[in-house]
Formats: structure tokens, sequence, C-alpha cells
């Protein structure tokens, strides 16, 4: 039976301001209808170091702030919301595993917001009070009993009340593949683990696509691949925290589909040629940042990664001005023929995997035909160079090595009705 939550009506927006590592109140969320509306405090506004959590959809003006184009959420705070993996341990907790789609489908979008752990991603959290911040955090907890919890939350069984507390910790994590935060002191980590329903090793065939992706030149968040209870764990660096003497400071990020001005309805739409124009106009670095962006673009083709997605692209704010996150999220995808689309069309509404989609498209990111051939040429050489050594690493089996080469990484179709050495 679901455990006794209380009716959510408002909730008071945090925000780590940069550089610092203490948060202040920013302003108040509020239900209206079947919409939540954001309004910023008057100290806020007051502060001379205050920033909008987002200038196109939420300017530092006093007032309740109109939504964008329908929206039932400013997107700049649903990006600090949980995604699918993080809403099943929420249900868990609520549910105490006996929880079905009819019921949990009246949650709403604030009591995610205000059940969720703290540590989310971003520059955001959510609070009861506008005076007094109080962290949703669980106390340390061993990789080990981190996958135990992941692999009951998966059966739909109910967590011990330590478990449920550590797993919370990641609530508000995006993605749906299971997952949880560490932190080991110095750094902080996104742990991902493998899910009951794999038929490979898709921990470690991302581990290997984010290593192959750094090796090519592209700008990824960092990887380790450890053990805990026999079974792989993939480590991802966070970009979005950094140490300081005094604590952690956040770096509040808006992904693509922010940037875009859709929200998971309109997801469809979203489109790497829409992007590439929104970097030209408003990122800084424009020129390097397109060619970064093509990059990615063409490496997720070539290792199978369909599933790129406007949340899997993020960007920086500080308040001025946008830069690209690191790469996250490349993992390629279960295939069994040769034809994929990609999550995000690639040039009008081509989303055809294939690099001539890729060619044809060169100039929406200021990148001629010879130089794009140029970029393909070399990440297809080293992926073909990199492979074994990488798939040693991984201690990826030989089943899964044949598995995932040239239906995964290096699939033919990607390469139909081009000349690529």
């Amino acid at each position: 039976m679901m455990t006794s939550e209380p009716d959510l009506t408002e909730s008071y927006v945090w925000i780590w301001l940069p550089k610092g590592t203490a948060p202040v109140v920013a302003g108040k969320l509020e239900q209206e209808g079947d919409t939540l509306v954001f309004a910023y405090g008057r100290s806020y506004l007051e502060r001379p170091d205050a920033i909008s959590i987002y200038q196109p959809e939420l300017p530092l003006r006093p007032g309740t702030l109109p939504l964008l184009n329908g929206l039932s959420l400013a997107n700049c705070i649903r990006d600090a919301a949980p995604d699918a993996w993080g809403r099943r341990v929420i249900i868990n907790r609520l549910m105490g595993g006996g929880w079905n789609t009819e019921v949990t489908s009246d949650l709403s979008e604030l009591t995610y917001l205000m059940v969720s752990g703290s540590d989310r991603i971003g520059a955001l959290d959510f609070q009861a009070s506008p005076t007094t911040y109080v962290a949703r955090q669980s106390p340390g907890t061993t990789l080990e009993q981190l996958l135990n919890s992941a692999e009951r939350v998966e059966k739909g069984m109910p967590l011990s009340a330590e478990l449920d507390q550590a797993l919370l910790h990641g609530s508000s994590i995006g993605g749906a593949r299971p997952k949880a935060l560490i932190d080991d002191g110095e750094d902080k980590y996104i742990a991902k683990f493998s899910a009951n329903s794999d038929t490979y090793s898709v921990v470690k065939a991302e581990f290997i696509a984010m290593r192959l992706a750094k090796i090519c030149g592209i700008n990824v968040a960092p990887v380790k691949l450890v053990e805990a209870a026999n079974k792989d764990v993939l480590l991802i660096k966070r970009f979005d925290r950094e140490r300081s003497g005094t604590g952690w400071c956040r770096t509040a990020i808006v992904s693509a589909l922010t940037l875009l001005e859709l929200d998971e309805m309109m997801a469809r739409y979203a489109s790497y040629e829409k992007f590439a124009e929104i970097i030209r106009r408003r990122f800084t670095a424009p020129k390097n940042t397109l060619r970064e962006l093509y990059a990615r673009l063409v490496f997720n083709i070539l290792c199978g990664n369909t599933d790129d997605h406007a949340r899997n692209h993020a960007a920086f704010w500080d308040g001025n001005s946008l830069s690209l996150t690191p790469a996250y999220d490349i993992c390629p995808q279960g295939r069994t023929g040769g034809e994929a689309t990609q999550a995000m069309s690639i040039s009008g509404n081509n989303r055809f995997s294939q690099l001539r989609v890729c060619l044809d498209s060169a100039h929406h990111f200021h990148l001629s035909e010879d130089d794009a051939k140029t970029l393909i040429s070399q990440q297809k050489s080293t992926i073909e160079t990199h492979w074994q050594a990488l798939c040693h690493e991984a201690k990826l089996n030989q089943v899964d090595r044949q598995l995932l080469w040239h239906r995964q990484f290096l699939n033919p179709y990607a390469f139909e009705g081009m000349d690529v050495q």
C-alpha cells in the first residue's frame, strides 16, 4: 500500500550560484490546475549575483512567469526531475514494491521533485521551506548494497529502510537504466548497473564506446569499469560538480530538449540541425562546438548508439552563456537487422543512421565535405585500431565481441552509399 504522502501544491526552488558551495532560495513553484508555475523571490531578484535559472525560459523579473509553448512545467526545472529509473525507485518507495501503473499515474510532478534525492543533476533542488535547506541524502552505502537495491526495484520488491534511502539518493538522475550516485570523497560518480533484461553486457559495451569516443577526440565524461557482487558496474565521473575548499560547487545544466523548447511529448521534433542553429546563435566558441557536435553524431552512428535523444545532450549555463557539456550516455543499442534511425533527426525529417546523411548535413555544422569525410574516416580507423585492445581491457567475452562488432559497432548499413577508407 502507498505510504502516506501530503498533497503537494508548492515547492521552493533552491539554487547553487556559480562557485557557491551552499544553495540559496531562488523562488517558488506553485500548482495551478494542471501546470506548475514559477516566480522568483524578491530577495533573490535583489541579489547582485543572482542568475536566471535559464534566461530564455525563466528571465530574472518579478511575478509569475508564463510557460513556453503550452508546457505544463518550465523545461529548465523539468531537467532537474527524475526520469524513468528515478521514478521507478520513488514508486517502489511509496508503494512498498507492490505497485502498478494505474495507481502510480496519479503521482504529480511536484511529488517527484520533492521526494527525489537532493544531489540531482545541475544546480537546483526543491524544498518545503524558503528559509531552511535540508538535503535529502543517504548515508555511505557500498556498491554491492546499491546493486542489490536496484535488482529488487527491477523485480518490484520492497526495500529495507536503509536500502530505500541509499537508492533514493540517486533517484533524481535521468535515464531509464538502473543507476545510483556514489561519492568516494574526492570525486562524484554515476554508477550504472546491468539490467535483468540485458541479453549482452550493456555496461561493458557503453564503457568501450565511451573510451573509443575519447580516443576519437570527442570530449566525454571519464569512465571506469569496476566489479561489485561479481557484476560489472560503469562509473561515470560527474562533470556538474567541482570540489572546493569549503564543499562542492554545482554547475547549472540545461538539456537540448530545453534549448529546443520541447517537452517529452514533442521530443520527436528535436533535430541536430536545429541544435546546430542554436549553437551558431547562442553558444560560446560556436565553430569548435559545431564540430564537436558533428563528431558526436558521426560516432553515435558508428557505434550504434541510436538513443541520442535530446535529454542525452546538454549545455552548461552560467547565467550569461552556454557551452556544451562532455558527452555522456553513449551506449550502443540492441539491434537485430541493418536499417536503424537516430532518436534525433539529422537534417530535415531524415534520421536514418547513415554516414551519407551526416555528409549531406555537414554544412549545418560549418564543415566542408572534405572535412566531414576526413572526420568520418578518422573515426572509423580509430575504432578499428583500438577495438580489440579495449575489448581486452573490459574483459568482454568472445560471444559479446562477435555480437557487437559489425552489428552495433561499424554496422554495414551506416556505410551504404559511402566510400570510406
